[in-house]
């Protein structure tokens, strides 16, 4: 998924010459080849993630296309207040791009773990959250992101589990879910995002279930959300983020506001992590291995006809 994040940026820049790339002394292999053909067009900023946003704001005045790189706890977490005040607030045109998120430095501590992401994000007015599964709808999220000339936060998981979707992805609209796999009607529905995409359809192996990947976490377009609630008995959302303020969240606020429906909202609990490990080790402390997620959902749909 990161060989075509660093390639649509490649594409987008090399058509674009106002587009330029900022990055928070990261990602040099992976900007190996922006470097080798577009030189001009990048700045290494250093380990200073705040300025490096005031730049970006800067250039956005004067015309230029940025694309801010960092990893997701500094980029957006670190620098929230200069997003909001520098970004949001005047609607510049500017890509922040976050990688890293949820899990994957595991090694690396709380500091460097990103779970709470989507939820600072989401609730900046004019910023739109996108959050890709795979390459495929990488390469449709930086298009989209590139056009919108608009503030975008494009979350990036470094962790690859693989592609969801078998070819380019023709039908990728702003707000909209995914159909990863259809099922029946009044089964149940599994939306995830993200890396969890994937764990989402090993489960659905074991119950007779659709799976709907979710890249465009704001905007959420209701109306797919709801045509979806009124299909399934149950919906189930996953995520390697918070449970508070995530894409699950997001779907509740939906449900809640024009069709109550039982809910199971799967993701990091209000807790950091214990220890450090591997990403694997970190998934199932947070009980988001694909063993642990199948006994809650078990759990949940044993229960779904009882009352809470």
């Amino acid at each position: 998924m990161r060989d075509a994040f660093s390639k649509s940026l490649v594409d987008i820049a090399k058509k674009d010459p106002n587009v330029i790339l900022l990055t928070g002394d990261h990602g040099y292999a992976l900007f190996d080849e922006f470097r080798k053909i577009i030189p001009n067009q990048y700045i290494n900023a250093g380990i200073a993630e705040q300025n490096m946003v005031g730049m970006a704001a800067g250039l956005a005045r004067v015309g230029f296309r940025p694309f801010v790189y960092g990893l997701s706890a500094f980029i957006p977490i670190r620098v929230l207040e200069q997003i909001k005040i520098d970004i949001a607030h005047d609607n510049l045109p500017i890509v922040l791009l976050g990688d890293g998120a949820g899990f994957v430095y595991s090694h690396l501590g709380t500091s460097h773990q990103s779970t709470e992401d989507i939820s600072a994000t989401r609730s900046l007015p004019n910023l739109t959250v996108l959050s890709p599964c795979d390459r495929y709808e990488m390469t449709a999220s930086m298009e989209l992101a590139y056009q919108l000339n608009s503030p975008v936060y494009l979350r990036m998981g470094k962790s690859d589990r693989g592609d969801i979707h078998n070819t380019r992805i023709s039908n990728f609209e702003l707000g909209k879910i995914i159909c990863v796999k259809e099922s029946s009607n009044k089964s149940p529905a599994l939306l995830a995002t993200g890396s969890m995409v994937k764990t989402a359809l090993e489960a659905s192996k074991e119950i007779k279930a659709s799976v709907w990947s979710v890249p465009s976490i704001k905007p959420l377009d209701p109306i797919p959300i709801l045509d979806l609630a009124r299909k399934s008995n149950e919906i189930i959302t996953l995520e390697e983020h918070s449970i508070y303020g995530g894409m699950g969240s997001a779907v509740s606020e939906i449900l809640g506001e024009f069709l109550p429906k039982k809910i199971l909202r799967l993701g990091v609990n209000d807790v950091f992590s214990n220890k450090c490990g591997s990403y694997e080790y970190l998934l199932k402390e947070h009980e988001l291995d694909i063993n642990s997620v199948k006994n809650k959902i078990s759990i949940f749909l044993k229960n779904s006809n009882k009352d809470y």
